[in-house]
């Protein structure tokens, strides 16, 4: 990994954590000391995350975080529903028994972690947090990886980034966790019908599974 690659990798973790916060100045000699890099690799790393959108430039003041908002949000999800939507249906279509049981796979690993979250009376300790995201990133993604498109993919993972910002902190708030809502059933739902290869049924449930996502975060909030 490069020194670009490494401080890429840092202040994306950074900014959709929380750590960073939106609206935020990012000063490159600040973000030198923190981070303990030269200039070079950190406006490597700063323009790639602004073409991924976490970041906005503003030439008189640099960058910045980007900011959030209940609209932004929105935005970004009903962009990720059009484009997960697509991807499942051609998963569906096109995905034969090792995408099957790499859904399941997924799925049992994301359940097991949702299932210690519930016996903790509903509290998420950070690593218990990022063992769900991590988890939950890769049920997501298994559900669409038979798409046969990089493309779609590479828009997945961006869209979840943008979306990722506004799940965590709300996940935080008042030590609320994502068991806080049945995502076990929502998921479980979601895979059988893809596994049946209902894919209206299944597109549907992802649907209606983001927007309980939207209304959550902005309760939240």
């Amino acid at each position: 990994m490069t020194l670009a690659e490494s401080v890429y990798f840092n202040l994306r973790n950074d900014i959709l954590h929380g750590r960073l916060i939106p609206g935020q100045p990012l000063r490159l000699e600040s973000l030198k000391t923190q981070y303990g890099l030269s200039f070079s690799p950190l406006r490597e790393a700063l323009n790639r995350l602004h073409a991924e959108r976490l970041v906005v430039s503003d030439p008189p003041r640099g960058f910045t975080v980007a900011p959030v908002s209940p609209s932004e949000m929105r935005d970004v999800m009903n962009v990720r529903i059009l484009v997960e939507s697509q991807a499942l249906r051609q998963s569906v279509e096109l995905g034969g028994d090792d995408w099957e049981t790499e859904v399941v796979a997924a799925f049992h690993k994301l359940d097991l972690q949702s299932s210690r979250m519930r016996d903790a009376d509903g509290t998420a300790d950070d690593n218990a947090l990022m063992q769900f995201e991590l988890r939950h990133h890769e049920f997501h993604r298994a559900l669409l990886s038979a798409c046969g498109s990089p493309r779609l993919l590479a828009l997945f993972a961006q869209l979840y980034a943008e979306t990722q910002r506004y799940r965590l902190p709300s996940f935080r708030s008042e030590g609320r966790s994502p068991s806080a809502r049945d995502l076990s059933a929502e998921h479980s739902s979601i895979m059988e019908a893809t596994l049946a290869r209902r894919a209206d049924t299944a597109v549907d449930l992802l649907r209606e599974h983001y927007d309980r996502t939207v209304a959550y975060i902005i309760n939240a909030t």
